[in-house]
């Protein structure tokens, strides 16, 4: 195999395979990025770390087809070393590499193709079309509250359900749950014409790579293939796959309280502010002491906001429209700080009950389009 790359637009397309190389395995091919030159002129790259993968195709002149596995770090590292504005790979049959640019080259040891995993299918009779920036934007309000090591794998990832022009997408930690649902123009990619009715769920690691991928542009979309097992984007010219994670999500409609009786509307920002200052107190790092909570008393249309700390205290206060009785409550300031930031609403409707209860932050006013809750448990305050 040999091959001739301009070297910006190699080392463009590989910066992406990168997050779905696997750093330390007993499958040693799974560190190395899977080169495929076809005699088009055409050269695909796949990595696939066993659990997520992508593969990317870029313009090279092919000398002699061939494929072959290069370990990923140490091609990346040589192409962001190399010199000149064209690179050239060569693997031999005793499968040594040589990546050449000038007067410069470098040697490494490669493996034959047919060591690496086998790939699921990237296309199937079952999927979708949606746009990449409603995706994203629906991402961004729930992946917060993903799970990474919870006892329940079901809750280490984010819920998705798929129907004729909805879709919600749902995440839960045992802490907090934020909830989405959006009306949306979704193309059906059903070979045998069945209505959609897709229900899944996609692992944190898997939607943090997704949503650095996505752009947030209207016009552009993302084409979704689905499988029992297994889900893939096609996102313009990068190919991204995953394992689905399997098993019946929790019903979270059952979970989330509608019943509450006391109410406060704020500016959500001026929350922000003054939960930031609040961390100031509540995250500062000292040895041999736990983060310390914000308590929040809401008092006759007064929210007062107040920390304290083995270093110190903080208070602040902030306007808000009270219906109902007066209550003090207490939480983990970063995560009432992150179900707040999850919304884009300018003021947002905050519904409790009692200091031991959930609560949950909503929009004030209501869409047509589109719905977001987040839900989030207090803890437990010392007498």
């Amino acid at each position: 195999m040999k091959i001739n790359f301009n070297r910006q637009s190699i080392s463009d397309a590989v910066a992406p395979l990168m997050c779905a190389v696997s750093g330390k395995s007993t499958l040693t091919a799974v560190e190395g990025i899977l080169i495929e030159a076809k005699e088009d002129g055409t050269c695909v790259m796949t990595t696939f770390d066993l659990e997520k993968g992508m593969r990317t195709s870029v313009e090279a002149e092919v000398e002699e087809a061939g494929s072959a596995i290069i370990n990923a770090q140490k091609f990346v590292q040589t192409l962001r070393v190399m010199e000149g504005e064209t690179v050239t790979l060569t693997v031999n049959d005793t499968m040594q590499a040589c990546i050449s640019s000038g007067r410069s080259n470098h040697k490494m040891s490669a493996m034959a193709a047919s060591e690496y995993p086998a790939v699921p299918r990237l296309v199937t009779e079952d999927g979708f079309v949606v746009s990449q920036a409603m995706l994203k934007s629906m991402l961004s309000k729930v992946m917060y509250a993903m799970a990474s090591n919870d006892q329940r794998p079901v809750l280490n990832g984010c819920y998705f359900r798929v129907t004729e022009g909805e879709i919600l997408a749902v995440s839960c930690d045992s802490y907090k749950l934020a909830k989405c649902s959006a009306r949306a123009e979704i193309e059906n990619k059903n070979e045998d014409g069945s209505a959609l009715r897709f229900s899944f769920i996609i692992p944190t690691k898997t939607v943090n790579e997704l949503f650095k991928l996505l752009r947030d542009d209207e016009r552009e979309s993302v084409r979704i293939y689905m499988s029992r097992k297994n889900i893939v984007f096609h996102i313009g010219s990068l190919v991204f796959f995953s394992r689905l994670i399997e098993g019946q999500y929790i019903d979270f409609d059952r979970i989330i309280l509608s019943s509450h009786r006391i109410f406060a509307t704020v500016d959500r920002e001026r929350m922000i502010s003054a939960l930031e200052r609040a961390a100031l107190v509540t995250e500062e790092k000292v040895a041999g002491s736990v983060r310390s909570h914000v308590k929040l008393d809401f008092d006759c249309g007064v929210l007062k906001i107040s920390a304290v700390s083995t270093l110190g205290s903080t208070y602040d206060e902030v306007e808000v429209d009270q219906e109902g009785d007066n209550l003090l409550i207490a939480f983990n300031n970063r995560f009432l700080i992150d179900s707040l930031r999850a919304s884009d609403a300018e003021r947002v409707r905050i519904s409790m009950t009692s200091a031991l209860t959930s609560i949950n932050i909503e929009p004030e006013e209501k869409s047509e389009d589109s719905s977001e809750l987040f839900m989030l448990l207090p803890v437990r305050m010392k007498e």
